[in-house]
């Protein structure tokens, strides 16, 4: 590489710290206990070369301190990044880094962070059918590779099947560390930078997480798919001829993947050569420089790698946002139009839907004596918590119990079983509200609303001898409120960056059917099981999936572009025509729906895009205040804003916009045609309450495929009547006469 400026190179230091013996014993243990895993930038210097790895590699471990170049370095896991964040991992004292700082080339420092994990009837749902529309348009993905980063895969599960599928483009670089790999699941390896002490383990799914997010993504077709004897149906992925390359970065547990190893997956599936990264991962609001996946992201699209993200799981309450870079498809989790219905009948004759996949045929529908488990006052009985009923007679009987206390809603029913209950309701507590979830329950149980649970409380309490059963009716579909938001599906606004409107978009999580890694106990088919999910881990990759579809129909669209089509043909309505709901059932807020729920087969033809090229985020990074060492750690080389120039975060070329308003303000757009050669379009407003909103021009017209067009929207404040602080929104949609490209509009009154 030609001795130009300075590259930034950002590395994880991971250090294992084998037990001291002698008299060093003591004073190894201590130190040991000090270490943590941390991520340092330094410099290139002038005249190296990036592609020789080895030099790299040599070069990343000149900044272990003196004593740590002795003949144990050899023993201590190492990875040398040359992608996403080129460097190097290893554990060091605070007192270390110190040391470290003294050195030539040395920019900055940090502790790494932890970050979280985060369908028979969802292709149908989203209007994908076999011999027409989106999918016959995209042959199915075929060619496209999808990379998953989560925790492993079952490899022998016949989601992965490789019938009918051609093998990987001449592209592909990656390897696979099963004997089992074909021409769907072509690529799968564990990076544990901790167990690399002990040796490379096999990329095997131990939770089932990372399997179910590769089938719902690309699985291939699969009949005869069911669980418990419910949701019946062909269970295939989203992009169903996509290849799979795996890359397992977590290991189990609720805080079980590090961003070292996240690194190390991200590093390598750019390598390889993947087309789509799915990443059901996330953690909490930190500056971008600062968020692994945010910096491996932006490496990976400029490589033209589209990047999906699950929006995380700490809903319904405000700014609880995960993934919030504008360069990542940020996914919220809403419903399907399939319940799997259990129905209360109370004493009374009162009946309320609820939902649960365990559905015994041979349950009585003769009333049993009800329950409420927190009738002695303690709120872990309430919550069903663990050994809190030894003190209640529930034999026999159906126990309401309460969602919530940190206690997991199939661990309540455990509960209830070991103490001889019969039955369990399980009510929703009031965040949730009507919000509910099939599980395969280990008893007979339904899950019922908040709203549903209060009144049966009521009815526990009006009486002597509450009664109760449950009715079960399996699988229903044809909910005409669907889709609805879920209540845990993590809402804006965007924290990290409020000109940014995040969700981008929702799509499918909550109760998905997809592969599973192991049998379950009551399957009699051990090599086809299948299981459900809920989560926005299980929304992204079908996002995943559906930009693989779009990025297989158009190979030269930009990520951005992909993003826009995406974004700005997303449905506002549910299937009553009417707007979509939160788990409140009253409309959902854009900081809950973003662009709206998506549409694939619209978002294959979109009319207009905005797209966005690497380079133009430098500015907006300038803008949010990021020193030049911060906005070069993100784009991987030497910045300077004064000389670049800096935008505000709205001036961003976003499918959405995102103000904060006091005086009027003008931001400009660029729309690209990628529709009909010779067509006009037309701005329709729907303007935020306390806000005039003016397009100009207020036409489009275009003569050519790829043709530009810029237009400016200025925000001005209308009378007084607002509250400093409050939210408003609307929309601007361009409006032809064959498309309807929107974009909402947040603004936040000051």
């Amino acid at each position: 590489m030609a001795a130009t400026a300075f590259i930034f190179l950002t590395l994880l230091f991971i250090f294992h710290f084998k037990t001291a013996h002698g008299t060093d014993q003591v004073s190894s243990v201590t130190e040991r206990s000090n270490l943590q895993t941390y991520i340092v930038s330094v410099q290139q210097p002038e005249g190296s070369d990036l592609a020789e790895s080895e030099y790299v590699e040599n070069w990343h471990r000149s900044f272990l301190p003196y004593s740590l170049e002795s003949s144990d370095v050899q023993q201590r896991p190492f990875y040398s990044y040359k992608n996403v964040i080129s460097g190097f991992a290893a554990k060091l004292t605070e007192e270390e880094v110190q040391d470290m700082k003294k050195k030539n080339g040395f920019v900055s420092a940090r502790p790494e962070r932890k970050v979280r994990l985060q369908t028979t009837h969802s292709p149908s749902f989203l209007g994908l059918h076999q011999g027409m529309g989106v999918w016959k348009e995209s042959n199915f993905g075929k060619g496209v590779i999808i990379g998953i980063l989560d925790g492993g895969i079952n490899p022998d599960h016949p989601s992965f099947s490789d019938e009918g599928m051609p093998p990987p483009p001449a592209k592909w670089k990656g390897r696979c560390d099963f004997s089992t790999c074909n021409n769907k699941l072509i690529g799968a390896r564990t990076f544990n930078i901790e167990g690399n002490v002990k040796g490379t383990e096999p990329p095997i799914d131990v939770d089932g997480h990372g399997t179910h997010v590769a089938g719902t993504a690309a699985g291939a077709f699969v009949k005869n798919a069911e669980l418990l004897g419910n949701a019946k149906g062909t269970a295939v992925g989203m992009a169903p001829y996509a290849h799979l390359a795996i890359y397992k970065v977590c290991f189990g547990g609720d805080v079980d993947c590090t961003e070292s190893d996240l690194l190390a997956g991200l590093d390598a599936a750019i390598e390889d050569g993947v087309d789509v990264l799915s990443i059901s991962i996330g953690g909490g609001s930190v500056p971008f420089f600062n968020d692994s996946i945010a910096v491996g992201s932006f490496a990976a699209i400029q490589k033209g790698i589209f990047v999906s993200c699950a929006a995380g799981n700490s809903g319904p309450f405000n700014s609880t946002i995960s993934n919030e870079a504008p360069w990542i498809l940020t996914v919220g989790a809403s419903t399907l139009d399939r319940s799997i219905v259990a129905t209360a009948k109370l004493g009374n004759r009162e009946e309320f839907d609820g939902e649960s996949v365990f559905q015994p045929k041979d349950f009585p529908q003769t009333p049993l004596p009800l329950v409420y488990a927190g009738m002695n006052g303690k709120r872990e009985s309430a919550f069903c918590g663990n050994g809190s009923l030894s003190g209640i007679d529930v034999k026999g009987k159906v126990v309401l119990c309460e969602r919530g206390g940190g206690i997991a809603r199939i661990f309540k029913g455990e509960q209830v079983k070991n103490a001889g209950g019969a039955a369990m309701i399980l009510m929703n507590d009031e965040p949730n509200a009507f919000s509910v979830i099939a599980d395969p329950h280990v008893l007979p149980a339904t899950h019922v609303s908040n709203d549903a649970g209060l009144k049966i409380k009521s009815y526990i309490n009006s009486t002597a001898t509450p009664m109760a059963t449950i009715i079960f009716k399996g699988t229903v579909i044809g909910n005409s409120l669907a889709p609805t938001v879920v209540s845990f599906s993590s809402r804006g606004p965007n924290l990290a960056s409020p000109g940014i409107l995040k969700p981008d978009i929702i799509g499918p999580g909550l109760s998905i059917l997809a592969a599973w890694f192991q049998p379950l106990d009551f399957n009699t088919n051990p090599k086809s099981i299948f299981n459900i999910m809920s989560g926005t881990s299980m929304a992204c990759p079908h996002l995943s999936g559906i930009a693989a579809l779009l990025k297989s129909s158009h190979p030269y669209w930009s990520p951005a572009a992909i993003k826009s089509a995406l974004m700005t043909t997303a449905d506002l309505l549910n299937m009553n025509g009417e707007r979509i709901v939160d788990e409140t059932l009253r409309p959902a807020d854009i900081f809950a729906v973003g662009a709206g729920h998506v549409n694939p087969s619209r978002a294959n033809d979109p009319g207009l895009v905005y797209d966005i090229q690497p380079d133009d985020y430098i500015p907006y990074l300038c803008g949010l205040g990021y020193s030049d060492k911060e906005v070069g750690i993100l784009v991987h080389r030497p910045v300077a804003c004064s000389r670049i120039g800096k935008i505000p975060e709205a001036q961003l070329n976003y499918p959405s916009f995102s103000v904060t308003l006091g005086p009027a303000q003008t931001f400009t757009r660029t729309v690209t045609n990628v529709g009909q050669v010779y067509s006009s379009y037309a701005a329709n407003v729907v303007a935020p309450q306390g806000v005039v909103v003016s397009v100009k021009p207020s036409k489009l017209y275009f003569s050519k495929v790829n043709q530009k067009a810029t237009y400016s929207v200025t925000f001005t404040r209308s009378g007084s009547g607002y509250t400093s602080g409050q939210f408003a929104q609307g929309y601007i949609t361009w409006v032809s006469a064959k498309y309807s490209v929107r974009s909402p509009i947040s603004v936040r009154l000051q």
